[in-house]
């Protein structure tokens, strides 16, 4: 004969399986550690965590390789979540550049987050004044997967380019080029990134070194024949050795997903986020500008998740 208090501790263990049954854990996909796309995925992840009695999510961001990766890794189902660049975004979607003959017709767009420039930071005794100057020098173009290499592969092709016009193409990873460029093993670094980045505060304050202009009739071109690059403009005075504003181009940084994550995953999500707003924009000083009615729309090329339409439009955004 079972006794009350085996009743009570039978019903204990019940309750706490029933919890852990609906408990769901969820994986965003970010970029290296010293990038901005990490301090985004371990942000949106701990605004999910601090309401995971309610959500029901447990919710983990974990270093990548940056865009490309986290679109495929999103796409082969390992992934919930991702932060990637505006036009590889597009690209996935609408299967074209590196996504030619592998469209992803399931991604879904969430929100985009801050504007990331496309810098280039030389050593100040390479003498490279601006973009040009970089033929037959020693370039971190940077590592496989990242939207930066597959950027600077469009830039090159626009410039009738290849990686064999450098001296050398490293393709280190974010968090090891700043020491590459102090170390004089490269001559600049080429970044995808928002401002200010950690990555580049390092290297300008162990070497010489400014941010160069990305400008020209090639760069017009590809500003005006692709509706996510826009011109851009670094601040003067952000960094060391950066005295003037530097212009360049850029795109956004995006928060995609996939249409089999469900509806209300990403509600609560988007929920997390937008409800704790003014929290998000103090956990990086590139978050500090951000506004809502521009994060729903701008950058986005792929469909609108239903997760995310249905909370905007419950705001009145949409």
């Amino acid at each position: 004969m079972k006794t009350l208090k085996t009743l009570t501790l039978m019903g204990a263990m019940l309750a706490g399986t029933a919890a852990f049954a609906q408990e769901r854990f969820i994986t965003i996909g970010t970029g290296g550690q010293t990038g901005v796309y990490f301090v985004v995925g371990q942000s949106i992840c701990r605004l999910v965590n601090r309401d995971s009695a309610t959500n029901g999510l447990k919710c983990t961001a974990p270093s990548t390789g940056g865009s490309i990766a986290n679109i495929n890794a999103i796409k082969a189902g390992d992934m919930d979540m991702g932060v990637a660049q505006s036009d590889w975004q597009y690209h996935a979607y609408n299967g074209t550049s590196q996504f030619e003959g592998d469209k992803f017709d399931k991604e879904r767009a969430v929100f985009s987050v801050h504007g990331e420039p496309f810098t280039v930071i030389a050593r100040k005794d390479a003498n490279i004044g601006d973009f040009d100057d970089l033929k037959g020098k020693r370039v971190n173009v940077g590592n496989p997967g990242s939207g930066q290499l597959a950027t600077m592969e469009v830039v090159l092709d626009a410039k009738g380019w290849t990686m064999d016009d450098f001296a050398l193409a490293s393709e280190l990873k974010p968090a090891e080029q700043a020491a590459a460029l102090g170390d004089n093993k490269v001559d600049a670094i080429i970044y995808t990134v928002g401002h200010p980045n950690g990555s580049i505060q390092e290297a300008v304050s162990t070497v010489d070194a400014s941010i160069v202009p990305v400008t020209g009739e090639a760069i017009d071109k590809l500003i005006a024949d692709n509706p996510f690059y826009a011109t851009a403009t670094i601040p003067g005075g952000m960094y060391k050795g950066t005295d003037d504003d530097v212009t360049t181009f850029g795109v956004k940084a995006t928060f995609v997903t996939s249409s089999d994550v469900p509806d209300d995953v990403i509600y609560a999500v988007v929920k997390a986020v937008f409800d704790n707003f003014d929290r998000f924009k103090k956990l990086h000083p590139a978050f500090e500008n951000l506004k809502e009615e521009e994060m729903i729309k701008d950058g986005l090329s792929a469909p609108l998740h239903p997760g995310a339409e249905k909370y905007y439009k419950e705001r009145g955004w949409m």
